[in-house]
């Protein structure tokens, strides 16, 4: 993803980053330069970003019905 730097030295970081970081107005963020030259963004408070929606319904699954029972479902059988 490309963002242009402002004559501010400012720029916008992309929403899907935004997400996958948990960043939102307000936020402090730090800026590593790693040693090969790339640069690391991080949230400043440590915290680990928010998991994403599936690792969030990961072993919430119950036991409900069988798939036998789901398939008579789906058929309309009673």
């Amino acid at each position: 993803m490309a963002t242009t730097v402002t004559t501010k030295g400012q720029v916008t970081i992309p929403k899907p980053i935004r997400d996958r970081l948990g960043i939102g107005p307000g936020s402090a963020v730090e800026f590593e330069i790693a040693r090969d030259g790339r640069v690391v963004l991080a949230r400043a408070d440590g915290t680990a970003p928010p998991k994403s929606r599936f690792e969030r319904l990961r072993g919430r699954a119950t036991a409900g019905l069988t798939t036998d029972q789901i398939m008579a479902l789906t058929r309309g059988e009673d």
